[in-house]
């Protein structure tokens, strides 16, 4: 399977601040080793399947994540502080996740593992009633 390419989309950096380029450069710094960590476990998967369980693995992080995120953006705006940095980061995560299932190869797998995770879960829910 080819390697991983991501990036941060040029829309989210735009929307941060000006004066601020802290953000800009622990985003770009966070997706370099989202990207380094996602290869190492293409690299290190014996088949196609087991690459795409550990990638799928990560994605079920990032959504957790962006809904936190998600979840944080309403509580800043009621406290009366921007949420321009919670908006930008799940912005980020949900690109990432993008980026992720519109990759050639990766994203056909992808697929795939999280429809049999789906069928697994339903038959182990179903087993509990």
């Amino acid at each position: 399977m080819d390697d991983i390419s991501l990036g941060v989309p040029e829309p989210v950096l735009e929307r941060l601040p000006a004066d601020d380029q802290t953000a800009e450069a622990d985003m770009q710094k966070a997706v370099a080793g989202w990207e380094a960590t996602l290869n190492q476990f293409l690299e290190e998967a014996d088949t196609d399947h087991e690459a795409a369980s550990r990638v799928l693995e990560a994605i079920d992080r990032f959504e957790d994540r962006y809904e936190t995120y998600d979840d944080l953006v309403p509580e800043l705006r009621a406290w009366g502080q921007s949420p321009i940095y919670a908006i930008a980061w799940r912005t980020l995560y949900a690109d990432v996740i993008a980026q992720l299932y519109a990759h050639d190869e990766l994203g056909e797998h992808l697929e795939r593992e999280r429809n049999a995770r789906l069928v697994d879960d339903g038959i182990r829910l179903r087993e509990l009633s």
